[in-house]
């Protein structure tokens, strides 16, 4: 049952409708969808947001699971998305999804309002790992701010073997730690 205090269009309410409430100051913005002024955002909340995108076989990943675990303030333009279940997909993804092939065992994930989300270990993990300087430079900060989550990602690294960019995000996440 999708969240009673995210409102997506063209489910309860039309886009007009939304985009007017948003006008007046009753809903604000959240994700893909509105949610009520006066709620605080949450890891459910965004969630529950991008619920319709991800189904039951896809699970946020890099930046998409960043924001919706709060450490990014804004969603991404395009969600980055992996594969949650065992079997390859042979259907088309939304241009609106960053899809990754690889399958991201259940060991990795959340699931936050029947949304599946890469923990946090992992999603630092990835953003470290990324040949993209937003990505790194996102990991870094997080990094910065919870050393914790630096040293359980850097375990999370210490298990997985044979990973692309692994000495680089190793590189990256111990210079955090040391300075």
């Amino acid at each position: 049952m999708p969240s009673p205090f995210v409102y997506l269009p063209g489910v309860r309410l039309t886009e007009a409708e939304l985009s007017a409430a948003c006008l007046d100051g009753h809903v604000v913005a959240l994700g893909d969808g509105y949610i009520p002024a006066d709620v605080v955002e949450s890891t459910v909340l965004r969630a529950a947001s991008v619920a319709h995108l991800l189904g039951t076989t896809l699970a946020a990943t890099h930046e998409s699971a960043a924001w919706i675990l709060g450490r990014l303030d804004e969603p991404p333009a395009r969600h980055s998305v992996q594969r949650a279940v065992d079997r390859r997909l042979h259907h088309v993804v939304s241009r609106r999804l960053l899809y990754r092939d690889p399958f991201i065992e259940g060991s990795d994930l959340l699931e936050i309002a029947r949304v599946r989300v890469s923990t946090p270990a992992r999603t630092l993990a990835d953003l470290a790992r990324s040949p993209e300087s937003s990505s790194r430079a996102l990991a870094r900060r997080w990094a910065l701010e919870r050393p914790d989550d630096a040293a359980e990602s850097l375990a999370w690294l210490e298990r997985h073997r044979s990973i692309p960019h692994k000495r680089n995000a190793r590189m990256l996440l111990a210079s955090v730690r040391t300075s």
